[in-house]
């Protein structure tokens, strides 16, 4: 698969890094120019960006689309934001209250990212590297599964840390070598998040406090249900409805078809809320 390669460095100072976001810098900024897609990446005049790990959804640990800051149960969510941190080479990371940054050793760590696009909201797509890497900058490389595997990406889906969440952009052979790295972390004995996640086995929702502090789910799953109660109705009867209605497009594996609606794969019963797919079987399409 080939990816633009982009040498530079990671800063999280003054920033809100979770498991799967983190800013970055270019060695040459007008590299981000060369970023393909229909979305710029989305820049200060140091030319430091934020990323979205490719492939990876974290448990959210702040949350406001649509209303108040809210976030998953925050041990998952922060042991993902804490491994991402100590992998690229941060340590003794200082926080305010809020998760905002305010001191880590070394400030700034070096790395690398193969990207193709960014994302609606101007975050670059990434699969993240440290240290250094080989090829030059500004090019495009052929990403493989022994590269992938040097990756955030694919060790914090090792770790059990964090969902897989796949989009169209993504080559079937990197797809399944993360799914693969998913299912043996699902395997391993109390191995991350897995033994609490209650995407497919169905989570009792009675309010906001489930969502924040009970049930691991799914954070897109998550996103919906909060942008759901945020609107002032805690009966989950209409949550079908109001997932029918933010149109996701994307293709279930299994089934090998093409659907639109998060509300075919999501069963709501009573207070339960299930996904029927696990999040593997899902291909979502960019908007």
């Amino acid at each position: 698969m080939p990816m633009l390669l982009i040498k530079g460095s990671f800063q999280v100072i003054g920033t809100q890094p979770d498991g799967d976001t983190v800013h970055f810098t270019p060695d040459n900024p007008a590299e981000w120019d060369l970023v393909g897609g229909i979305h710029e990446v989305k820049r200060n005049a140091s030319g430091r960006g934020k990323l979205r790990l490719d492939a990876v959804d974290a448990l959210e640990t702040h949350y406001s689309r649509t209303g108040p800051v809210v976030h998953q149960p925050l041990p998952f969510a922060h042991a993902a934001r804490d491994e991402l941190l100590t992998w690229l080479g941060f340590t003794d990371v200082q926080r305010q209250p809020n998760e905002t940054v305010t001191a880590t050793t070394p400030e700034s760590v070096p790395g690398w990212i193969l990207t193709r696009s960014a994302d609606i909201g101007g975050r670059c797509i990434a699969l993240v590297g440290r240290g250094e890497h080989p090829d030059t900058s500004g090019t495009e490389i052929f990403v493989d599964v022994p590269l992938l595997k040097t990756t955030a990406n694919h060790h914090l889906l090792t770790a059990g840390l964090a969902y897989p969440t796949y989009y169209r952009n993504l080559f079937p052979d990197l797809r399944a070598e993360l799914t693969a790295a998913v299912h043996l972390a699902q395997a391993a004995p109390a191995k991350g998040l897995w033994p609490k996640d209650v995407t497919t086995r169905g989570a009792t929702i009675t309010g906001m406090s489930s969502l924040t502090t009970d049930v691991v789910i799914l954070p897109k799953l998550f996103r919906r249900l909060v942008d759901y109660l945020n609107l002032g109705d805690p009966d989950l009867a209409g949550f079908p409805a109001f997932l029918a209605q933010a149109k996701d497009r994307y293709f279930i594996l299994s089934a090998g078809h093409f659907t639109i609606g998060l509300d075919e794969v999501v069963k709501v019963i009573n207070s339960k809320v299930q996904m029927t797919h696990p999040a593997e079987d899902l291909i979502f399409e960019e908007t």
